[in-house]
């Protein structure tokens, strides 16, 4: 490095510190520790009247942020669905910020359209989709699932003559979704982006295994067939990963003319695993599918991915054309699939993920994740007080602790979980959060580290353990 750079002095320390905080990760309290005071008085400095030395502004923020950042990063972190980042992911995204393209377009960004180009097909054989699929990088699965259902509102409403890109929704046919009673929250704000509205979501009960019967989807779709329809199906709903009957449904829906999308944000990965992939069968099925590339691809934030098996609803949902825009016909314009222009070379990363695990070692990743989750909720379960409520089928499961006072009930067992939920955050050896599932209040247990291990897995069930023997 030319140490009269001015980058060096700033990247040298930002190397450091970033160092630190990911060595530390294995001894670090799991939760942050510095309360919302303490980093406002810390952060929430006067603006600087002249300029400030680059590393010594690193070098403070390194400081002013300490207890303020989450172990996430680590293996010891089971809240939400949160991966952390694969070395060869974080370090090209490192290098995708110093190159600073806007991948937008080849002329913007050539190596990183080819690398878009590529990255693509390798997460379409990954995931065993359609190799003819569409697909766009985008922010995250909320954005994905907006991608795809644009393309799937352009689809239905052209098939009824209708162009919603040129004449908009105002007096368009109606668009409604037939979801399961699981359905993430950002299905809902996808609609309310797209101007369908959170009311055209139609919630369809489920059975005890979380799945969308055939005569319920069946009773809907008949009960209106001339509506334009989207059906969305579950590869891993958020409470439990619980996975509907693809094979079944999907034909059923594409009978009355539906569209079929895939929330898949994290469950649509298993189709890595030759172990677990029969619980995607006939997902192949579907015209749309999203998933999270940071989540269970363990690369940095922000990574999501949409595929869609109409290419042409795809970019006519999604292009623009004018002669101050660069085009090239000779290679895959992202901006033409993609909801945003401007934007950071988010496959970069992706790409590198994918090469340093191979598709063994992405099959791999997925299954020791599910494999850490089972120990997890075991574990867990045998404590006294403890309670399985959901025994994990890949990386979710659900416990609960009773509340040991006669004629306790449901009440009581759900402060008691919140209660030791609260505790074991505190104590600082993992990290997991709560959600009411069915009714009850559950600890929820999601493994999607790459670095979660058996003592990982001991470290939990044991700050569990004391916890409870505490409380």
């Amino acid at each position: 490095m030319n140490d009269n750079s001015p980058f060096a002095q700033p990247l040298q320390r930002a190397l450091v510190h970033a160092q630190a905080h990911l060595d530390s990760l294995d001894s670090a309290p799991v939760a942050a520790s510095a309360s919302l005071a303490l980093l406002r008085e810390r952060l929430a400095r006067p603006l600087n009247a002249a300029p400030m030395d680059a590393a010594r502004i690193i070098d403070e923020l390194a400081a002013d942020t300490a207890g303020g950042i989450n172990g996430s990063a680590g293996g010891r972190f089971f809240g939400w669905v949160i991966g952390g980042a694969l070395p060869a992911a974080l370090a090209a995204d490192w290098l995708s910020a110093a190159w600073d393209q806007n991948a937008a377009a080849y002329a913007c960004a050539p190596a990183e359209a080819v690398i878009e180009e590529v990255c693509g097909a390798w997460l379409k054989e990954v995931l065993r989709l359609p190799p003819s699929a569409s697909f766009a990088f985008t922010s995250g699965c909320q954005m994905a699932h907006v991608t795809a259902l644009a393309a799937a509102r352009n689809a239905l409403l052209a098939r009824r003559g209708w162009d919603v890109e040129r004449d908009g929704l105002c007096g368009a046919p109606r668009i409604r979704l037939l979801s399961s009673d699981q359905y993430h929250g950002s299905v809902t704000r996808a609609t309310r982006m797209l101007g369908l509205g959170s009311a055209a979501v139609v919630a369809l009960p489920t059975n005890a295994a979380g799945q969308v019967e055939r005569d319920a989807l069946a009773q809907a779709l008949a009960g209106d067939p001339a509506c334009a329809t989207i059906v969305l199906l579950q590869a891993g709903d958020l409470n439990i990963g619980a996975y509907d009957r693809f094979a079944e449904l999907i034909p059923l829906a594409h009978r009355y003319g539906a569209w079929v999308h895939v929330d898949g944000a994290f469950g649509l990965w298993v189709n890595a695993s030759a172990r677990l992939r029969h619980l995607l069968a006939g997902v192949e099925l579907a015209d749309s599918w999203a998933t999270d590339g940071h989540k269970w691809l363990n690369v940095p934030y922000d990574s999501g991915f949409a595929f869609v098996r109409d290419a042409q609803a795809h970019r006519a949902a999604m292009s623009y054309e004018a002669s101050y825009v660069a085009h090239n016909d000779a290679v895959r314009e992202p901006k033409d699939w993609n909801p945003d222009w401007s934007r950071r070379g988010r496959a970069v990363a992706s790409y590198a993920a994918l090469r340093q695990l191979g598709h063994s070692g992405v099959a791999d990743l997925v299954e020791r994740c599910c494999a850490a989750a089972r120990a997890i909720a075991l574990g867990i379960a045998a404590l006294p007080g403890a309670e399985m409520v959901w025994e994990p089928v890949i990386n979710q499961g659900l416990v609960r602790f009773l509340d040991p006072r006669p004629g306790a009930g449901d009440a009581e067992h759900d402060l008691r979980t919140d209660m030791v939920a609260a505790a074991v955050l505190a104590d600082g050896e993992a990290f997991f959060t709560n959600t009411t599932w069915r009714g009850k209040r559950c600890m929820r247990i999601s493994v999607c580290n790459w670095q979660t291990g058996d003592a990982e897995v001991a470290r939990a069930v044991a700050s569990v353990g004391r916890m409870l023997a505490r409380a």
